[in-house]
């Protein structure tokens, strides 16, 4: 009887840190969400012109990251540009996943 009761005490923990986890994860991802429409807002309103010009940069950048992490030989030294643009495409990546997985569920869209 013991054994059943500390199983179902263990099963409800875990099930209710899983909720508790969740639901902190979609606050974070909808804060996150919120940020970057804030900062869009913010330099849209500041120059229209340099925020496309930006997006064009940042994008350029990102896919030069891409490019590099899905056709570098494995072997061989990188140079800091495309290791950095690897490393930026590779967050911008995980930032999208995690978006995607956690804001979309949201009432915050």
């Amino acid at each position: 009887m013991r054994r059943a009761a500390k199983e179902v005490g263990d099963f409800l923990s875990e099930t209710v840190g899983e909720a508790v986890a969740e639901v902190i994860l979609s606050l974070l991802a909808c804060a996150l969400l919120g940020c970057l429409a804030l900062i869009a807002y913010a330099s849209w309103s500041v120059s229209p012109r340099l925020t496309i010009a930006g997006s064009g940069l940042l994008s350029l950048f990102l896919a030069h990251g891409a490019w590099h992490t899905l056709h570098a030989p494995a072997t061989g030294r990188r140079r800091s540009l495309a290791t950095l643009a690897t490393v930026g495409f590779t967050l911008a990546a995980v930032t999208a996943l995690f978006l995607l997985l956690y804001a979309t569920g949201c009432d915050c869209l």
